[in-house]
């Protein structure tokens, strides 16, 4: 053997060798590479630890399949590419794009069974060169897991975004929609939330949208603390049981040993969502023949345990040049009643300016007659989690509230230092019990007068928490006023203080990541629709038309010779 040959078989052996232990260190280490600038497609350690759960085949079922709008084909293929990373982790995941209307004959029967699992379509409007088309689009996936199934929205609806923001919105909490289906149905509820009731709190029903979307992670049941009065100990002892106390909107007075029940259970650790009215007002009360009602102050005795602890609820209402839009009757016009809609002052719209995980990517939040939080200085740390506008102000009560208050005109000084009042705050840290050195309404050996680290949450407005009822009596989406027709976030809201308060922050976490989308600009598209098509595909293949050219001629000059 030459020993060119030896050379050669020598430098074979050796890339074989290079290959078989690379082939052997990619079989035993595993790692994948995100080359975008974002790392869209890199999964947060909180959606690994979900995926890393599933122990059984896990099924996705993905209704964006068939003839899609360009902007729902955007968010399929990031939907397909983020499904792609989960199964890369994980071999048990399963999913499958569906098309609900492929089949004619069968589709209405797949829409009705959509319908019947709350999967609502979306009707939009497609706009082609000017030509304006109407398509319908199921935005939803379905994950099956040991016989459980959860919904997963893909598109979050945006209020007055269009559909190309709103699809940018929705790749943004991609990974969060994904993810906390997941966690719904492969980890076992533990946590639980006691409904506090017996002060004449919120009705079940009023806020039923938000107990249902809780119910599907954590456990839920109504604690009434009528008990107190015959036995206040085993009362706290059940309470302690609970992780978190939700205090929805109550109306009527809490006694001094109901006081000292949830100020004990706040003592030893549990953690409490205050959601409080300190004045009486109702928008109902002002749909007479008036159009007014009196908003008063509301004693519910807890201004002194808030005061403890650090803040205070005034006796006000807010009144907000960003106020909600509402509708009323202007005349009529032969047998129809003419409507118009106004600014409604008493309803601030919110957006969050805080960075906060609780807060952060969120949209507009809908309050109704919300009051305006002190804060006050005792070593708890307080962090203001929404504020009302630069143009609001304090309204004091008792005073007169008036529809007809919507024609009134105001002018930027009328807000001068006035605004950007605090409507929800949250409060960490080490809480002192509004009892130390003080009499103790009954007697308790576990009393503490100190508790260890703790958190609470505090809304100036009982209403955020409230859904509407339609024509039936039935609950309608939290945050769906039915008045204007749009959708705000107040459950997202609320769920994200609740998985804070009980330490899920992981989830908080990936809903605030954030993404940089680039997408066509179709204005740009329309204008050069002639000229984009040459320039992207008959450039490209000229240029590889006049290299075959050029090539194939020096070739056939070389080797003719």
């Amino acid at each position: 053997m030459t020993t060119s040959k030896k050379k050669n078989l020598k430098s074979v052996l050796i890339i074989l060798a290079i290959v078989l232990v690379v082939n052997a260190i990619g079989s035993s280490v595993f790692h994948r590479f995100d080359l975008t600038k974002d790392k869209r497609y890199t999964l947060s350690p909180t959606s690994l630890k979900i995926i890393d759960q599933v122990q059984n085949p896990l099924v996705i079922k993905v209704y964006m399949q068939g003839d899609l709008p360009p902007e729902f084909r955007r968010l399929q293929q990031e939907t397909k590419q983020l499904l792609e990373e989960f199964q890369a982790y994980n071999s048990n995941l399963v999913f499958e794009f569906v098309d609900p209307l492929e089949n004619k004959d069968a589709s209405m029967d797949n829409i009705k069974e959509l319908y019947r699992k709350g999967l609502t379509p979306v009707n939009i409007t497609v706009d082609d060169k000017g030509k304006q088309s109407q398509a319908m689009v199921f935005p939803w996936a379905i994950a099956v897991y040991d016989n459980k199934e959860v919904n997963i929205p893909l598109l979050k609806n945006i209020m007055g975004a269009s559909t190309t923001q709103k699809v940018i919105g929705s790749v943004q909490h991609l990974e969060y929609s994904i993810a906390e289906g997941l966690n719904k149905i492969t980890k076992a509820k533990q946590k639980k939330i006691a409904v506090i009731k017996g002060n004449g709190e919120l009705q079940d029903i009023l806020m039923a949208k938000f107990l249902l979307q809780v119910r599907e992670s954590y456990f839920i049941a109504p604690f009434t603390l009528d008990s107190v009065a015959k036995n206040p100990l085993k009362s706290l002892e059940s309470l302690k049981e609970y992780d978190l106390a939700l205090i929805a909107k109550p109306t009527e007075t809490f006694t001094d040993q109901e006081k000292q029940v949830l100020d004990q259970y706040i003592m030893h650790g549990g953690k409490t969502l205050w959601l409080v009215d300190q004045v009486a007002a109702e928008m109902d009360s002002l749909y007479n023949p008036a159009g007014a009602t009196l908003a008063y102050p509301r004693d519910l005795n807890l201004n002194d345990m808030f005061f403890k602890y650090g803040f205070r609820i005034n006796p006000d209402l807010i009144k907000d040049e960003r106020g909600s839009p509402i509708k009323l009757a202007t005349g009529e016009q032969g047998s129809a009643t003419q409507f118009q809609e106004f600014n409604w002052k008493f309803a601030p719209q919110v957006y969050p300016t805080s960075v906060h995980p609780i807060v952060k990517n969120l949209g507009g939040i809908k309050f109704d007659f919300a009051n305006p939080i002190d804060t006050l200085k005792n070593g708890i740390k307080k962090t203001v989690l929404l504020q009302s506008s630069q143009y609001s102000k304090k309204i004091g009560t008792p005073s007169e509230v008036n529809l007809e208050s919507v024609t009134e005109e105001t002018s930027p000084a009328d807000y001068a230092a006035k605004g950007k009042l605090p409507l929800s705050v949250l409060l960490e840290g080490s809480f002192e019990s509004m009892y130390k050195n003080r009499v103790l309404p009954f007697e308790q050996k576990t009393f503490l007068d100190q508790g260890n680290a703790n958190k609470m949450i505090v809304i100036a407005d009982g209403d955020l928490i409230k859904n509407q009822l339609d024509k039936n009596f039935q609950p309608v989406e939290l945050g769906y006023d039915q008045r204007s027709g749009n959708l705000y976030d107040n459950k997202d809201f609320l769920i994200n203080c609740v998985n804070y308060l009980l330490d899920d922050n992981g989830l908080i976490n990936i809903r605030s990541k954030d993404l940089d989308l680039p997408l066509l600009d179709k204005e740009k598209v329309y204008e050069n629709y002639s000229s984009t098509p040459i320039l992207t595909i008959g450039l490209p293949i000229l240029i590889l038309g006049i290299f075959g050219f050029v090539f194939t001629f020096i070739r056939k000059r070389k080797y003719s010779k």
